[in-house]
């Protein structure tokens, strides 16, 4: 599973006032916490601060990479931040994200297009967010074709099929664990990408559900999410899911997990 640490957000509100505050050690330790609990990526995000993005996008990445080797999730739809990070970042990044929506495709795609960057593949278009298996896999393959026609390697695009509340429609859960499943069969040398808590959004016990669900969609293919690496349950569920479906050879990560005491009963 591809980890994207999702702490570093300036929607967060200890993150916002860190980064108007300029202190680079509260940042500094949330991307060393990431590190350690095993994220393969901390994604940066300054989107609250129109205007001056850029600027921060810059400063976060810098900061971040300060104390870790882990690459960054550039997670703005702004090419301007997004480029101003890219002068400062060491490794090769993931972008976060580009969509079929007509504005960020045309400001992204001259972005990452011949480039080697991870690029997260946003299942949106101009008419709005699907809803649907057969919504998401048209879309997933306009994307696909799309950046593959830009020099983009296959591998190196991930699908982000959209995750929506299952408060607001019984079926939403199902239609995204099948829409990974539709679009891994299309497409197998594809990666996944999701923000996998919007699933329990206005729900209690939203944790529990989280965990539930990433089960489910790790079943049907899904190997990449950004979550709190933190979360030690959330952890332990990604490193047994992944051993109960075949894609943990002697169960060598699940056991690992257990004497990381993130596996519990």
């Amino acid at each position: 599973m591809i980890i994207v640490g999702e702490l570093i957000n300036a929607s967060r509100k200890a993150v916002g006032q860190a980064i108007e505050n300029g202190d680079a050690e509260y940042i500094k330790s949330v991307a060393a916490d990431e590190d350690k609990a095993g994220a393969n990526y901390i994604d940066v995000n300054a989107g609250i601060f129109v205007g001056k993005e850029p600027e921060y996008l810059k400063w976060l990445t810098l900061t971040a990479q300060s104390v870790t080797e882990k690459p960054c999730a550039l997670d703005s739809p702004d090419p301007k931040a997004i480029e101003a990070a890219l002068n400062v970042h060491k490794g090769t990044p993931m972008i976060n994200s580009i969509s079929l929506e007509k504005e960020r495709w045309d400001k992204l795609l001259p972005v990452v297009a011949g480039t080697d960057f991870k690029v997260v593949a946003l299942c949106m278009s101009d008419e709005g967010m699907p809803t649907t298996k057969e919504d998401r896999l048209a879309i997933a393959d306009k994307l696909v074709e799309g950046l593959t026609a830009k020099n983009v390697p296959v591998e190196n695009i991930y699908v982000d099929p959209l995750v929506q509340p299952l408060g607001t429609n019984h079926k939403f859960g199902l239609e995204f664990i099948n829409s990974v499943a539709a679009i891994k069969e299309k497409f197998p040398s594809i990666h996944f990408m999701c923000g996998l808590s919007n699933i329990s959004y206005g729900l209690p016990e939203r944790k529990f559900l989280n965990r539930i669900f990433l089960a489910q969609a790790v079943y049907a293919g899904l190997d990449g999410a950004i979550i709190n690496p933190l979360d030690k349950p959330m952890m332990g569920t990604i490193a047994a899911a992944e051993a109960l479906a075949g894609r943990d050879r002697s169960c060598i990560k699940y056991l690992k997990a257990y004497r990381a005491h993130l596996v519990v009963s």
